[in-house]
């Protein structure tokens, strides 16, 4: 059903600062940086907020992936420490993200139901009964 779960984590305007801290101590390199000035016109941010990430992946070895955002100010902006993180999960198929996101959420606040996106993913977000967050996706293959 799900074939990892990665930690990703959030941050108030420094997250390419942490990750390239991160990517000091883990070495390798990006599988992907994203900036909000990437998003499409419907989604433009601010133009203070351009340059801030809107996703970045460092692999860590052994199939984990360290995935991180700034979160903008059209987007709350509030960032809390020690609750700055969500749990991701990628799943096996689309059937399987639609059974993992109902479950989560389940007693919870589903805060971006499970839909396809501009960047190619299935994919949702939840706080589950618990308050634990949760990003659950699945990537089509590409061929």
């Amino acid at each position: 059903m799900a074939s990892a779960l990665n930690p990703y984590l959030n941050f108030s305007g420094n997250c390419e600062d942490a990750f390239n801290f991160y990517k000091s101590v883990f070495g390798g390199d990006f599988a992907v940086v994203m900036r909000f000035s990437d998003s499409p016109p419907e989604y433009a941010p601010a133009e203070n907020e351009k340059n801030k990430i809107m996703h970045v992946s460092l692999p860590i070895g052994n199939g984990s992936v360290l995935m991180g955002s700034d979160v903008p100010e059209h987007m709350g902006g509030a960032v809390t420490s020690g609750t700055n993180f969500a749990i991701a999960i990628t799943a096996d198929s689309e059937a399987d993200a639609d059974k993992l996101f109902g479950g989560l959420s389940a007693g919870g606040n589903a805060t971006m139901p499970m839909a396809k996106q501009f960047w190619g993913s299935y994919f949702g977000m939840l706080t589950d009964k618990f308050g634990v967050s949760w990003m659950v996706s699945y990537d089509a293959p590409r061929g």
